[in-house]
């Protein structure tokens, strides 16, 4: 195994992995340096905690600080990056992400996250369960949580969470000794071909979890995850499952809320514990914060202590996040880019908006996964009152036929007047605001940077607001 430590460089410094990787090996005492391809919030951040850090990827420039023990790319980097080449040609180790992020957790208690969607907001959640009963977790997830403003951190205690990825099957390499999935759904097949690949990686992370000691806790209500949880079962793997079903071993039980949060109890070896409070709404989130909750109880959290650290969870960076308010109007922006998240985002955002109406923009992320689930996309988004589709943010992607937002707009089963294409990003704020009425909640939804047009929102609506 190389070993991270004299001077590491990072190609791609600035994404949600690569920057939480970085502020690990910082706070740990390795000299740090790395290139993204632009500017951003990631980047500049690490500055202040001593890196060396810059745009664009130049060989030379890498050289600068002295030659690397060690290069550490993301899986969109290619052979022909100008700093790879450079490493290949002065015999610099060159390793990717997955390597790199096992290596660290190496030597912890890891706790890897996984599943199609929810990863973020369960690992932060349990983050924050962690924090709470003063256990100080070492933490990389892929957004930064309200509560430390921080994508990653490096703890004093023995215990190591990892939102763990399997777009190009990082969560097998992770070594695991308690697992999560939140759900298991076609998703990532440009990399792993068929559902079935995909489906077998998710039961060989499950069953390698389980080895000694090690656990599983897995979501039974979703289809996909029940199949995985099932098969890794009759491998041997000690797995238990959350859900509101009554046949899961952890049941989830929905409260009345008279907040704009969610209420719910969990029942679990004959006992239930509530009601628990969250400040995110949503059936998800409940069913989210279960799994950590279960979880955090196998690793001799109380239960009482566990719930105190839901409570205090504040949500991530682009999940439900709230940026302003104006003119009796409300802006949030999400990540959501798989019809299964949007359509949990809005039922959410029912619970939330009362007697008002559901605004949304919507940017589809990859050719690949708007030709898999153009009609899927449509009926998510057909749970807003207002939509706008934007083209697919595909860059340097090869088209492919159908797979385009007109097409999606058009699977919106709303009628022609709350449904609108808008290829120009400029025009949207615009479209969106036109539309608002006192009361509403408008949404910017997707992968890429949609959440980037909420300021413009917020201004519009106050010029509005004035005139």
């Amino acid at each position: 195994m190389t070993v991270l430590s004299g001077h590491v460089h990072i190609v791609g410094i600035g994404g949600a992995g690569m920057s939480g990787i970085a502020r690990v090996l910082l706070a740990r005492g390795v000299h740090v340096s790395g290139s993204d391809a632009k500017e951003s919030r990631r980047l500049t951040s690490l500055l202040p905690l001593g890196a060396d850090v810059y745009v664009e990827h130049n060989a030379l420039r890498m050289l600068q600080s002295g030659k690397p023990d060690v290069l550490v790319i993301s899986t969109a980097i290619p052979e022909t990056n100008p700093e790879v080449q450079a490493a290949m040609q002065f015999g610099i180790p060159v390793i990717n992400r997955a390597t790199a992020l096992a290596e660290i957790v190496t030597g912890s208690v890891g706790i890897s996250v996984a599943g199609t969607h929810g990863k973020t907001t369960t690992t932060s959640m349990l983050t924050v369960v962690l924090q709470h009963a003063g256990l100080d977790p070492s933490f990389v997830i892929g957004s930064e949580m309200n509560e430390s403003g921080s994508n990653a951190h490096s703890g004093s205690g023995k215990h190591f969470v990892v939102e763990a990825d399997e777009s190009d099957g990082t969560f097998l390499k992770l070594p695991t000794k308690a697992a999560i999935v939140t759900n298991v759904e076609p998703d990532h097949l440009n990399y792993w071909g068929t559902f079935a690949e995909l489906e077998q990686a998710f039961i060989d992370f499950v069953v390698n979890a389980s080895s000694g000691d090690g656990f599983s806790v897995v979501c039974g209500d979703d289809a996909g995850a029940k199949k995985v949880a099932d098969a890794a079962t009759e491998l041997g793997a000690r797995v238990i499952t959350y859900g509101t079903n009554a046949s899961n071993d952890a049941v989830v039980e929905m409260l009345t809320s008279e907040s704009a949060g969610s209420v719910f109890a969990v029942t679990y070896l004959g006992q239930t514990y509530g009601p628990i409070n969250l400040v995110v709404p949503g059936e998800h989130n409940a069913l989210n914060a279960t799994a950590a909750f279960v979880t955090a109880i196998e690793l001799g959290v109380s239960a009482k202590v566990a719930g105190e650290g839901l409570a205090r969870f504040t949500g991530t960076h682009r999940r439900f996040e709230f940026r302003g308010e104006v003119a009796a109007v409300r802006v949030f922006d999400d990540y959501a880019h798989h019809p299964t998240e949007i359509a949990a985002v809005l039922r959410a955002a029912r619970t939330v908006v009362g007697s008002g109406r559901v605004l949304v923009a919507f940017q589809a992320h990859h050719f690949y996964r708007t030709a898999l689930f153009s009609k899927e996309f449509g009926e998510a988004l057909g749970l807003a009152d207002f939509v706008v589709v934007l083209e697919v943010f595909a860059p340097g992607e090869t088209p492919i036929p159908g797979a385009s937002g007109s097409v999606m707009a058009s699977n919106v089963p709303l009628s022609d007047d709350a449904v609108v294409f808008e290829p120009s990003w400029s025009a949207v704020p615009a479209t969106l605001v036109a539309h608002a009425l006192a009361g509403d909640i408008i949404m910017t939804l997707g992968a890429g940077d949609i959440g980037m047009m909420c300021p413009q929102i917020l201004e519009l609506l106050s010029g509005r607001e004035l005139s």
